[in-house]
């Protein structure tokens, strides 16, 4: 069960230096991921008419969106292992280049099929599959990497804040992505190529600005002043030795643990509502008679309300002290949105509910990843927020899959989405059974 605890109460040292760590980090982790979206999912725009120029069919884009899951479920665990050891600078600068560098090849698919004889659909899941293992770690990375800048109480608004960039980068990646389709003949490539090209850029450029920009720990910080520093690195440690007296994970018991596999369950749930309906929302909207640019617009508004309810609902989480409680109830709002989108012809009414899931959507996702963050540190947190990562992500692959095989079936969305609905329910469930205790989350002098 969730513990009680006391108010947190922030004096004026851990004011400001919350402030300028926030300040230092939080924007350009937002920007970094911002690329790093964008450049996962902006195959759904290019599929507008990437797959007639490629002969895909649903099933076989389905297949090919979601085969990025696969690479990324079996390099996931040891890149981040890797970032822990190496430090998050080094290794997420490699992670940001090496996939700018292939999504950018995604725009080359005719001229590698007839260069190496291999069809242009399985050119297309080569490179997808390649992908996948280089953008692997980045995201858990990232959330390890804020355990170690970030006490618990501020972790669901800060983690909300990064993750903003999720549905940011389709409010502005997807007018954008629109418009870069009419691109189609300049210097002789389509505008889905012209699409992969330029939206690689941001992650390469990225890549190297991190190197230079990041600090790998609080310990290091020098733009910190001295007092901020030492407060930030005690609090810090308060809190490990708290969690550790709890329990003391290893590596391999943190991959074993109970908890651990149930909230990998869990966010299989919460990612199955974000790719199963963001790899084909562009193509249901496109449905309702508009233009590629029309859509991009349109498809931007689930998005817009997915950011508000991203950082009302890890503020809300943090203020109030719940966890689990906001997991489900997000969780059950993204399912009904999803539900009820399959019952309104209209297309006002089917964007409306569809925006209602937007907020359930993205709200679950920064309180979440509050719960494995509030009992694993070290190593263990790195392994056990990966393999969280990782198995949820399989649902990356196993929601646009099931979706297109769906469509090719019966010519409709329907039985798709409402499949997803069933999951995300089940989501919200095992999200309420999974125990909590909220006082590791809070420096020992304010335990209840």
């Amino acid at each position: 069960m969730d513990a009680s605890v006391q108010p947190h109460e922030v004096d004026a040292l851990e004011a400001r230096t919350m402030r300028r760590v926030m300040t230092r980090l939080v924007p350009f982790l937002i920007i970094c991921y911002f690329a790093a979206y964008l450049d996962r999912v902006n195959v759904g725009f290019a599929a507008l008419t990437m797959n007639q120029a490629l002969g895909l069919t649903a099933s076989s884009f389905g297949l090919g969106a979601g085969i990025f899951f696969i690479a990324y479920f079996f390099f996931e665990v040891p890149s981040n292992l890797m970032l822990e050891r190496f430090g998050a600078r080094k290794w997420i600068a490699r992670i940001m280049i090496s996939w700018g560098l292939l999504s950018g090849l995604m725009a080359f698919i005719p001229q590698i099929s007839a260069a190496t004889g291999l069809s242009p659909t399985h050119t297309f899941y080569g490179v997808r599959l390649l992908l996948g293992a280089a953008e692997a770690g980045f995201f858990p990375g990232i959330i390890f990497y804020l355990t170690i800048w970030f006490p618990g109480v501020y972790r669901a608004r800060v983690i909300g804040y990064f993750m903003a960039a999720i549905p940011l980068s389709t409010v502005i990646g997807s007018p954008v992505s629109g418009l870069l389709l009419g691109l189609n003949g300049f210097s002789g490539m389509a505008g889905w190529q012209w699409l992969f090209i330029l939206e690689a850029v941001p992650a390469l450029v990225l890549g190297v600005v991190v190197f230079f920009y990041l600090t790998d720990r609080p310990a290091d910080a020098r733009w910190l002043a001295a007092d901020e520093r030492g407060w930030l690195v005690e609090r810090l440690a308060q809190e490990r030795t708290q969690r550790e007296a709890a329990q003391n994970f290893t590596v391999w018991q943190a991959l074993g643990d109970a908890r651990v596999l149930l909230l990998a369950i869990v966010y299989f749930g919460v990612v199955a509502t974000n790719y199963g309906l963001s790899f084909f929302l562009p193509q249901i909207i496109k449905a309702f008679g508009l233009s590629n640019a029309q859509t991009g617009f349109v498809n931007a508004i689930p998005f817009v309300v997915g950011t508000i309810g991203m950082i009302y609902w890890g503020r809300r989480s943090d203020v109030i002290g719940q966890r689990r409680e906001h997991t489900a109830l997000a969780a059950l709002i993204a399912a009904g949105g999803i539900a009820a989108s399959t019952l309104i012809d209209d297309p006002t009414g089917k964007m409306i509910a569809i925006s209602c899931a937007g907020f359930g959507i993205f709200a679950v996702l920064p309180v979440f990843w509050t719960l494995p963050t509030a009992f694993l540190s070290g190593p263990a947190a790195a392994g056990g927020i990966a393999i969280v990562n990782s198995i949820g992500n399989l649902s990356g692959f196993a929601g646009p899959f099931v979706m297109g095989r769906i469509k090719d079936s019966t010519g409709s969305f329907t039985i798709g989405l409402l499949a997803i609905t069933a999951v995300a329910t089940l989501a919200a469930l095992i999200a309420l059974a999974i125990s909590h205790d909220s006082a590791l989350e809070q420096p020992p002098e304010t335990r209840g």
